[in-house]
This record gives structure tokens, C-alpha cells and sequence, in this order.
């Protein structure tokens, strides 16, 4: 009689344990497709300078929140599960792309400043391989002043 109820409390024991991973798994991949529908509805869209500013906040702060490391140049570095990286093309004599920390760094004030009214498009959107996340977006100024 023991063997019977010792057999059916772990039977119901490997059963709760099952679900609470598929429960936990379930909630996880609801986050990412919120997490990316956030970033992926910018893909192929142009916008003004002001949402660029609020992309590369939401991205800084999503980063902040996962704890993705820096490296010496105050840069975020890229991880293998859920770090994120805003990256903008400017149109001048190089086609320079410059990170999103080069502007977070020296203040968002400052690039709605010199970029609110400017157009970009985002050309380009990557992601994680291992969690399905977005790992990038490339926005490519379109409009100059």
C-alpha cells in the first residue's frame, strides 16, 4: 500500500513539475513576441527623430533590466540571449553608423536637439538565434533637416 502511494505522489509530483516548465515556457515566449512587436513595428517604417530617441531609450532600458555588460568605451556588449542594439546611419560623406550609446552618453536632449524633425527609416532588423529576440535595429537618416 506504501508502494502505491509513494508511486502516485510522484507521479503527480513529475506531473506539477511538468507543467509549471510548460507554464514558465508559455509566459516566456509571450513576453519576447511583446518585446519584439514593440521593435519590430519600426521595421521598413519611417520616423521622425523623437521615436528614435524613444526606440534607443527602450532599448537602453532593456538592457539595463537584462544587465548586459559595457565594455571600456561605455558600449553594450552583445550577448547570445537578450541584449539589444540600436545602431543609425547618418548621411554624410561616410555613411557613418554610429551605436546608440554615442548618443544616450551625451544626452538625448541633444540629439532631439539637432534630430526631431529629421525622417529615418529602419532598413534592417536582426535577432538572437538562441531566444528568437530582436538583437538590432539599423535606422538610416532619410531627410536632412
Amino acid at each position: 500500500m506504501k508502494k502505491i502511494a509513494i508511486f502516485f505522489a510522484l507521479i503527480i509530483v513529475i506531473v506539477c513539475m511538468i507543467s509549471y516548465l510548460y507554464i514558465i515556457n508559455k509566459s516566456n515566449e509571450r513576453l519576447a513576441i511583446q518585446q519584439n512587436q514593440l521593435f519590430e513595428s519600426y521595421y521598413q517604417r519611417q520616423v521622425y527623430g523623437a521615436e528614435i530617441a524613444t526606440v534607443i531609450n527602450k532599448a537602453m532600458d532593456n538592457n539595463y533590466k537584462n544587465n548586459v555588460e559595457k565594455d571600456n568605451n561605455n558600449l553594450y556588449i552583445e550577448n547570445s540571449t537578450n541584449s539589444i542594439k540600436i545602431n543609425i546611419k547618418m548621411i554624410d560623406d561616410n555613411d557613418t553608423i554610429y551605436p546608440m550609446e554615442l548618443f544616450a552618453n551625451s544626452g538625448i536632449q541633444n540629439f532631439l536637439k539637432y534630430y526631431n524633425n529629421i525622417q529615418f527609416k529602419c532598413i534592417d532588423i536582426k535577432y538572437h538565434e538562441s531566444t528568437k529576440l530582436v538583437k538590432s535595429l539599423l535606422f538610416e537618416q532619410v531627410t536632412i533637416s
